[in-house]
């Protein structure tokens, strides 16, 4: 029998809260099962406070008992860069893992990377959400450039990404490896329980947007397809849960323009990993009116509940939701969200759609993100 690896996930973990948590979590939960030593080194300040939209960064739910995180980062300090480097360096871990979402944590995590390099024995992998983000900013490219040399390989979970990868570097190694399931919310429970749960009206049928609102994820458009007569007819509710990361103001207004107060459930606080669940399996569709995107991890949640979607057809998202058998595929347009919506309900597609996307999830197994890693470990030796 080998030895066990060492291995450390530099990356938000408990108690930040949110999605990056949760995959660092599950990854390196995923790396126990698999017998290797891991631990997680987490942010003691993820983002300034003024930078970071939302109510609060931290969760309110108890640590993973069977992890070992270290809160530690500071993504403003470069001495605490240095610092936490050469922990890790003098550590000589085997793998690190650094997960990359957005420009803002280049140098703090191209510098950590970097000086752990200088041990000529740990090989650093990337597992990249996006390397262009949503929202742009001057010198994203050049943050992005800075941290792509520090590492040794990519994991991109979207093949848009993968493609936008080049634009850094041609030379390492490079792989795809979609998103694993998020799969540690519980297991399903009856539609009609999680609309008690949540306080419902049992006689509506419910479709979901989920996630943290951003303008480029396109609630607007959702909301004025909802207004549409047709949709008014069918006797469903839009479920928004979710915490504004924007201003409110607009989708409030499309809301009250088009007198659609009856029709949309707005849950606006964070939603904690112990109340997914109930969300999922209160409905019959989850949709997601991206304007522009790489992947999502709330199709990898619709997934471990067998729901079906309504996905728009910008970055990656396509890739993971085959157009009329998991779902349905549209262009990034309120008719054409409606029509897909309508059409759902009115060809009664929720057990066909259901068995569908019960068979496709098997592609995303967590065990498959860690063979993609240690393919380009292979590669890179």
């Amino acid at each position: 029998m080998t030895n066990p690896r060492r291995i450390v996930i530099i990356g938000s973990a408990h108690p930040l809260r949110g999605g990056l948590a949760a995959y660092n979590e599950r990854l390196a939960t995923e790396y126990q099962l698999h017998g290797e030593e891991v631990s997680i080194y987490s942010f003691s300040l993820q983002y300034p406070s003024f930078l970071f939209p939302g109510k609060s960064q931290y969760s309110d739910e108890p640590a993973p008992g069977n992890l070992v995180i270290h809160t530690c980062v500071n993504s403003i300090n470069p001495l605490n860069w240095i610092r936490i480097g050469n922990v890790i360096r003098k550590m000589r871990p085997d793998l690190v893992i650094v997960k990359f979402w957005m420009p803002f944590m280049a140098p703090c995590l191209g510098t950590i990377c970097r000086v752990i390099r200088r041990n000529k024995h740990t090989r650093i992998i990337s597992i990249i959400d996006n390397i262009i983000p949503h929202e742009k900013r001057a010198g994203d490219k050049m943050l992005a450039s800075w941290f792509v040399g520090s590492v040794d390989g990519f994991v991109a979970m979207s093949r848009s990404v993968l493609k936008e990868l080049e634009q850094f570097d041609q030379q390492k190694p490079k792989i795809f490896s979609p998103h694993p399931l998020y799969d540690h919310f519980g297991d399903p429970i009856p539609k009609r329980e999680a609309i008690e749960k949540l306080g419902l009206d049992p006689a509506f049928r419910y479709i979901l947007f989920f996630g943290f609102i951003r303008d480029y994820k396109g609630l607007d458009l959702l909301l004025n397809a909802i207004a549409d007569p047709e949709i008014k007819e069918l006797k469903i509710k839009l479920l928004v849960a979710g915490e504004f990361y924007c201003e409110p103001e607009p989708y409030l207004k499309i809301i009250n323009e088009n007198d659609l107060g009856d029709l949309v459930v707005m849950s606006n606080n964070f939603i904690p990993d112990s109340k997914v669940r109930d969300y999922f399996c209160a409905v019959d569709l989850v949709v997601q009116p991206y304007k522009s995107a790489t992947q999502s991890g709330v199709t990898q949640i619709a997934y471990h509940f067998n729901k079906p979607m309504v996905i728009t057809d910008v970055g990656g998202l396509a890739e993971f939701v085959p157009d009329g058998k998991a779902g349905y595929v549209v262009d990034a347009d309120p008719r054409l969200i409606a029509d897909a919506i309508i059409k759902y309900y009115q060809e009664s597609k929720e057990k066909e759609f259901s068995a569908e996307v019960a068979a496709e999830k098997e592609k995303y197994s967590w065990s498959k993100m860690l063979d993609a890693v240690d393919t380009l470990l292979v590669r890179e030796t």
